[in-house]
């Protein structure tokens, strides 16, 4: 049995293949981005999903493509994690960056985004992935995240410059007390799947000046730091993943517009796509 998963901070999408190469089940977990989570967390939230568990003892290799897994120190934490419960597969573990390109272009070059709970770019040339800079997270960076407009959402709301009609409805979807605030950003796991999860109440008002200009400039900030410095032109294609890109295309294509560049294509989840790159790596 082979396990393939795109983990992101706030869920992980697993598929099982079976020795046919057919698919057996799909799950999904909580995120488990091991630059934020603690190491018993991670396991907890594993094998808690009744389905992996049973065929522990079964799968003979994983591929796990995950949030905070750009750098050695998490990567081996989780890759520990999933050893511990996996006693006979093989561990694989890389950046959500590289399922990102794996999803998108396949084989082809081009730019690939995502856009989360978090986000992140770079420019693969069909055998290497390039990034301009290492992402430092949802604190310093992940502009136009999901993450990034929870941010701007409750900072607006509290500073009393979010329409009033808006403020009304954040109010009644959101507990807003500032002590459960706090304690969700600075003593729980996963804040910034907190903070991301006041994006989610942008889709309902896209629509709404707002709204628009809070995402239109959110965009603005990740092509000025995260996609121009490529230097690449509108021939060069240029992917999204995400629910951010997913549900507001048609800002993120008026943005790419305005920096002379086209959007070529926009997945929400990229699971799908990541399982016929497996699978065509297995013919």
């Amino acid at each position: 049995m082979i396990l393939i998963a795109d983990g992101g901070s706030t869920k992980a999408d697993w598929i099982a293949i079976n020795s046919d190469k057919k698919e057996e089940f799909r799950v999904r977990t909580l995120g488990l981005n091991p630059a934020v989570v603690a190491e018993d967390e991670l396991e907890n939230r594993i094998i808690n999903m009744f389905e992996l568990i049973k065929i522990k003892d079964d799968v003979t290799e994983i591929y796990f493509y995950g949030a905070g897994c750009g750098t050695p120190k998490p990567t081996k934490i989780l890759e520990d994690v999933l050893q511990k419960i996996f006693i006979n597969a093989k561990i694989n573990v890389a950046e959500d960056m590289l399922a990102a390109v794996y999803a998108a272009t396949g084989k082809e070059p081009g730019l690939v985004c995502i856009l989360g709970t978090g986000s992140n770019s770079c420019y693969f040339d069909g055998e290497h992935v390039h990034m301009k800079t290492a992402s430092l997270g949802y604190i310093l960076m992940d502009e136009a995240s999901g993450n990034y407009f929870g941010k701007v959402l409750l900072r607006d709301y509290f500073y009393n410059k979010m329409p009033k009609a808006i403020a009304e409805k954040f109010n009644e979807e959101f507990n807003l007390e500032a002590d459960y605030i706090k304690k969700n950003l600075y003593r729980t796991p996963n804040p910034n799947m907190y903070l991301a999860s006041f994006a989610k109440f942008m889709f309902d008002f896209k629509e709404e000046k707002y709204i628009k200009r809070i995402i239109k400039k959110g965009f603005q900030e990740f092509f000025k730091y995260r996609i121009l410095p490529f230097n690449k032109t509108a021939e060069t294609p240029l992917y999204f993943i995400g629910s951010i890109a997913y549900y507001f295309r048609e800002s993120l294509e008026k943005i790419a517009k305005k920096n002379n560049l086209k959007v070529t294509g926009i997945i929400q989840r990229p699971i799908d796509n990541l399982l016929e790159y497996h699978l065509q790596k297995m013919e």
